[in-house]
């Protein structure tokens, strides 16, 4: 089933192709019948190999057959000791190969991780929960804050449902899902609104779906399928297996004419010539046993038995040297490999950036504020014209931080000195911002509240106007915030250092082209408003409380480039390597996140995941060059486009933390997963 374009495709058109009813679901019949087609829900797990056959496979190579080869002739001429010590170095070499290619094993384990264990569905009218891998195409699943999704699903119902996919497409935010959508066949993984893919999770709202692929058939089937491919030799190992077999051949033709020479020198050599072979064979019996041995010790001789342990331990001083800088290298080989590399791949979100959310921006009427700090850290300051500013003493800057603080759900945590936040990154970000302030949600409880609603796209709570830093003529205040365009269209009104003003055509138009400005620098932008209430409705509606609403600002908030990252990239390229960013994220959180760190070259390309659908690999081989950033692309985008620098001859490292870095990690030459923040996955495939 996973050929079909299910997100373009209606509703109506997926239940009847899947031949269900909504409110009914599959019959525990039909269910058995088609978990008997299409096998269980879990990834593709091929049976393990046995320790003693992965020892053997290392036993392959050219050189290491030189090496055995070279210590049965030493036993052979009663030389033991050379024989022991050759297969010592043999058969430790193939003990640590051996165990460095358990590595794919544990990324498939990190991976069965994220699948989730049960799930509840509706099966002969009753729901029910029943254990993941049971699930079938066709089952309908219902979906709830805090829930893994457990299959690939067509959305067939989303009530405020936003689903965190960013260990998948590198999508920063949480997506608002739309089951309502029918989008073209060509919409970019990260785009399909009316899809919700195994493994991501549920932050908010709630949705009904149902499965249209399972397994191996699901999105994160296909990266789990990646990561058992045989891992490919090093351009090292390549090497060396090069030079074993030009060595091989060299020693058997020098050994061959060795052989050749001594028998021309033989003093019996007329017998061969005057009588012919087989009496020079009786003759010369003993001699030639003896040219033999001496070929066959010069050809022990020439086997460089010190070459594996030579570079063994090379590689492993090189090893502890990265490991000196906080460098975890798991395979020997890529100590040489890096050392080699020639282009940077780097995934944006959580390796070029932070991976989290951090208010940069604030716009009230008529100036705009920088907010220093990084990441979830709860410090900064608010600069204005480059000079420090108390935003206690700046009431517009203040109530547009009490407004991002109170309309709300997020909560931030410190465990071990480190923050994070609980709920939606954009509202930690909000939570951040106003703890940098000192303020407290305590001092302003919520009596009631609008949740967000993906159709209305805005959230709305009410508050006691008492500690509310902006005069109101009411005992309430309604904080209202979401999407720019659609909080000004409910504004009759702007927030003004001398209170509350007209807001005329031309003001609206100041505002939206601010929005448009900070929007094109990559942020992304909140409005925040409020209205004074007399009241508070038992049963507040929209229609009743988000009207004739005072604009207060804009915030701008964005994923930050790493401290040390705009330095690195300059090492690097100092040093002749090309750094090439690959992203799920929007184009233009890309190209400003890439002009922030200095990575955009003035004529550099940049290329959009729907762009790389409509190239063939000969095309995109031809332009790679030109390239410098890969935006809204997919896992198998990552792949072409590491494979497409592979053809032009470039040794890659690929750098990422995602799962959705999985299948190029495992494809590139080699693979860097980030310590810290990287997925289990990423780290295991690295």
């Amino acid at each position: 089933m996973a050929e079909v374009k299910w997100h373009s495709l209606s509703v109506a058109e997926v239940l009847g192709r899947l031949g269900v009813e909504p409110r009914q679901g599959l019959s525990s019949e039909e269910a058995q019948a088609r978990l008997r087609q299409y096998g269980p829900n879990a990834l593709p797990e091929a049976p393990p190999t046995p320790f003693w056959k992965r020892v053997l496979e290392q036993l392959k190579g050219f050189v290491v057959l030189i090496l055995i080869g070279a210590a049965l002739i030493s036993m052979v001429l009663g030389d033991w000791i050379e024989a022991g010590a050759i297969l010592a170095i043999v058969i430790l070499n193939a003990f640590v190969g051996a165990i460095q290619e358990s590595r794919a094993e544990q990324a498939l384990q990190s991976l069965k991780k994220m699948a989730a264990p049960e799930a509840q569905v509706l099966r002969d009218g009753v729901r029910k929960t029943i254990p993941a891998r049971e699930l079938v195409p066709g089952d309908i699943v219902l979906l709830e804050a805090g829930s893994i999704v457990p299959a690939d699903l067509r959305l067939l119902e989303a009530a405020q449902l936003r689903v965190d996919e960013s260990s998948l497409t590198g999508e920063s935010v949480p997506v608002d899902k739309d089951a309502d959508a029918v989008l073209p066949e060509d919409t970019a993984l990260a785009d399909r609104v009316n899809m919700a893919f195994m493994g991501t999770t549920v932050v908010y709202g709630r949705g009904v779906g149902v499965v249209v692929a399972t397994g191996p058939a699901t999105v994160l089937g296909e990266i789990a399928g990646v990561i058992e491919e045989p891992q490919e030799e090093t351009p090292l190992q390549r090497k060396l297996e090069e030079v074993g077999k030009v060595l091989g051949v060299l020693i058997l033709i020098i050994c061959g004419l060795v052989f050749v020479v001594e028998i021309l020198r033989d003093p019996n050599l007329h017998i061969l010539l005057d009588e012919g072979l087989l009496a020079y064979l009786r003759t010369a019996e003993r001699a030639l046993l003896g040219f033999f041995i001496i070929a066959v010790s010069l050809a022990v001789a020439a086997v460089p038995e010190g070459l594996p342990a030579v570079v063994t331990l090379c590689l492993a001083a090189g090893m502890r040297e990265m490991l000196r800088r906080n460098a975890l290298v798991r395979r020997l080989p890529s100590v040489e490999t890096l050392g080699s590399a020639t282009v940077i791949c780097a995934d944006k979100t959580g390796t070029l950036t932070q991976n989290q959310m951090t208010v940069t921006t604030i716009w009230v009427w008529d100036e705009r504020i920088s907010v220093t700090g990084q990441g979830y850290r709860p410090e900064g300051q608010f600069l204005l014209d480059g000079r420090p500013l108390d935003p206690k003493a700046h009431p517009l800057l203040l109530g547009a931080l009490w407004i991002g603080l109170l309309c709300n759900d997020a909560e931030l945590r410190e465990e071990n000195g480190a923050f994070r936040v609980i709920g939606d990154p954009t509202e930690g970000a909000l939570v951040v911002a106003g703890l940098k302030a000192g303020l407290s949600r305590n001092a302003i409880p919520r009596v009631s509240e609008l949740p967000f609603d993906s159709e209305r796209k805005r959230m709305t709570t009410i508050h006691p106007a008492e500690n509310f830093p902006l005069a109101v003529s009411a005992p309430y205040v309604a904080a209202v915030k979401g999407a720019p365009d659609v909080v000004l269209a409910h504004c009759t009104a702007l927030a003004s250092a001398s209170g509350p003003i007209a807001l005329t055509p031309e003001k609206r138009e100041r505002i939206a082209a601010m929005n448009e400005s900070l929007a094109s620098q990559g942020l992304r932008v909140l409005a925040v408003a409020y209205r004074p209430l007399h009241g508070v409705p038992e049963e507040p509606t929209p229609e009743e409380i988000e009207r004739d609403l005072v604009f207060l600002g804009l915030l701008g908030m964005q994923d930050p480039p790493r401290p040390e990252v705009p330095e690195a990239l300059a090492k690097a390229r100092r040093a002749g390597l090309r750094t090439i960013m690959i992203t799920g994220d929007h184009v233009a959180t890309a190209v400003a996140i890439a002009k922030q760190i200095g990575l955009l070259r003035p004529n550099g390309r940049v290329i959009s995941g729907s762009e790389l659908d409509r190239m063939s690999d000969e095309e995109l081989i031809r332009v790679i060059d030109e390239v410098d950033v890969f935006a809204r692309v997919s896992p198998h985008h990552k792949v072409r486009i590491v494979e497409a620098l592979r053809a032009r001859g470039e040794i890659v490292a690929m750098t990422g933390d995602g799962v959705n870095d999985a299948p190029a990690l495992k494809r590139a030459d080699i693979g860097i997963a980030m310590g810290i923040s990287g997925t289990d996955v990423a780290k295991a495939t690295a």
